[in-house]
């Protein structure tokens, strides 16, 4: 028993305890036995006027007991603790890593309206329903690229899947056993136990299995979802249909026997997808079958000793059947109970928890710009500016972490207020900081790279508006002249008519001149014409930033060439 951590779980009850002496000094002074009456007549005379014994003597006693019940009880309800519990809070700890065939044999149409929609339609169909644990995506054809490394959103991969198509690959082919590998890398890297792949494909090889067995003896199991039928169809292409090296078309068909032997050697299990879907999930482990103690600080849960106090009571609520006193009791308790914690900062809040405590919840409780007020850690601060919408100052807030000790986080904090604020330059300044200091940390080169593209298309849609308006200049000169030539041509015709013609000139000038809010409302129907076209320039193509990203990893390892069968 360490009485040095004593802890009040409740602490607003103690504000009551000033009523354990007030109430027992009010009792006597406003208690008199025979009322208003002892003021006009004398105590001899007192007992023939009143009823009952109205020369009794108040107990003197009777109100300090009262006020003692009143200290136990505010003190039992404050919830005194000086003993933690243990925390009970356990968190999922599945890894799973989704592996998925971009191979040209994947637009195969024995599947409608091919294998991959299908595949995409199943593999959104499980995200959607997943709860726990963390999920990465990995795609490969004759390479293996991460989509999306381990995370607990996902709808952020859900949102990626119609842009993976064969076309964002850099080199053609079907290497399954290089993006097991990668995929087990992801595992690797998150510190996880054990994981599973699931490998989505209509085609295997000997060396995948091989991995497969590997990564199995480490703890990292590997199945299979087969995608596609043993009939098999053609591949389609922009001039027909994909044919090898001898002219013949390419009939894809499903690998059955060799995806077998990927899901037996993995230690698996082996599924195929049709269009009615398979019948069960295809991990080989139930979802939730890993959990981990919570550590969380803010979960912290104190035994509370404030019932066994309530024990000292019982004596005196049993001497209050006699006179009342218990019915009372409920009636002054009961505002208290009403009551709730003020949520705001105060000098109250200030003795339970710091500042930057009382920020963390705030930020909890989805009140960001109350944490921002509250906050003095700079970090802190920086995410709830950034929760509330003021990215200047979360920029601010973030570029004060580093002051005394470089971290990469912080600088990928800042690319993003950046990146909200368009300063696109100083984003990825922001983003190259944070990789020199972690490397590995992919969210950084994803968003940097995603920067780079909208600089890019800010770039190309500033040159087409310089060039519409240098295009709409030359045709205003043009017009400008030919007007002039055929003024020259008509002013010894008009001449003779202007003294005449220029007041009815000025009357229709008059007239015919809008005003302003007729300028204003026509002004924006053309700037909102020109927005719309503007934005219909923009390229629509989400598989552009993908394919790019997948191109620079490309290059960065020597760039291997094409597989013999590029399907």
């Amino acid at each position: 028993m360490d009485f040095l951590q004593l802890h009040f779980i409740r602490p607003l009850w103690l504000a009551s305890l000033p009523l354990a002496v007030i109430m027992p000094l009010l009792w006597r002074r406003l208690s008199r036995p025979s009322g208003d009456w002892g003021k006009v007549c004398d105590a001899h005379l007192l007992r023939w006027l009143s009823v009952g014994n109205a020369a009794a003597v108040t107990s003197r006693f009777g109100p300090w007991l009262a006020g003692l019940g009143w200290l136990v009880a505010a003190i039992a309800l404050s919830g005194p603790s000086w003993q933690k519990l243990p925390d009970s809070s356990f968190s999922s700890r599945d890894a799973r890593v989704l592996v998925l065939d971009l191979s040209l044999s994947m637009q195969a149409e024995d599947l409608k309206p091919n294998r991959l929609a299908q595949a995409h339609f199943k593999l959104s169909d499980m995200l959607e329903t997943t709860t726990e644990g963390q999920t990465g995506l990995v795609a490969y054809a004759g390479d293996a690229f991460v989509v999306s490394p381990l995370t607990n959103d996902t709808n952020t991969i859900r949102n990626m899947l119609p842009a993976l198509r064969p076309d964002v690959m850099p080199v053609f082919g079907s290497r399954p056993d290089r993006a097991l590998e990668l995929a087990a890398q992801l595992l690797q890297r998150s510190g996880m136990p054990r994981g599973e792949i699931l490998l989505i494909s209509d085609g295997g090889t000997s060396a995948a299995a091989s991995v497969a067995a590997k990564l199995a003896k480490q703890g990292i199991f590997t199945s299979v979802l087969a995608v596609g039928t043993v009939k098999g169809a053609p591949i389609p292409s922009g001039e027909g249909f994909v044919s090898d090296r001898n002219g013949n078309i390419v009939v894809a068909r499903l690998e059955r026997d060799a995806l077998l032997s990927i899901a037996r050697a993995g230690g698996g299990k082996y599924s195929e997808l049709s269009t009615g879907g398979p019948a069960g999930s295809p991990w080989a482990s139930a979802e939730g079958s890993e959990f981990a103690r919570k550590d969380d600080a803010l979960g912290e849960r104190w035994k509370d000793t404030g019932p066994w106090l309530v024990l000292l009571l019982l004596p005196l609520v049993a001497l209050s059947f006699r006179r009342g006193l218990l019915f009372v009791l409920p009636l002054s308790i009961l505002p208290g109970l009403l009551i709730s914690a003020d949520a705001k900062a105060g000098f109250w809040d200030d003795l339970w928890a710091t500042r930057d405590q009382q920020a963390q919840a705030a930020l909890q409780q989805e009140r960001p710009a109350d944490a921002a007020a509250l906050a003095r850690n700079p970090a802190i601060a920086g995410e709830a500016f950034y929760r509330n919408g003021d990215f200047v100052n979360a920029d601010q807030s973030w570029s004060q972490v580093n002051q005394g000790q470089e971290a990469a986080e912080p600088h990928y904090n800042r690319g993003n207020a950046l990146a909200q604020m368009g300063k696109f330059d100083e984003a990825i300044a922001a983003y190259n900081a944070a990789l020199e200091l972690d490397p590995e940390m992919e969210d950084a080169a994803f968003n940097r790279d995603l920067v780079e593209q909208m600089k890019q298309q800010q770039e190309q849609q500033q040159q087409d508006q310089e060039g519409e308006s240098d295009q709409e200049q030359s045709d205003d000169e043009s017009q400008e002249g030919e007007q002039g030539e055929e003024q020259s041509s008509e002013e010894q015709q008009e001449g003779e008519q202007a003294d005449e013609e220029s007041d009815e000139q000025q009357e229709s000038e008059e007239n015919a001149k809008p005003s302003e809010s007729e300028m204003e409302q026509n002004w924006s129907e053309e700037d909102a014409q020109a927005m719309e076209q503007w934005l219909r320039r923009i390229p629509d193509d989400p598989g552009g930033l993908l394919r790019r990203k997948f191109r620079n990893q490309h290059e960065r390892r020597g760039a291997p060439s094409d597989e013999s069968e590029t399907w």
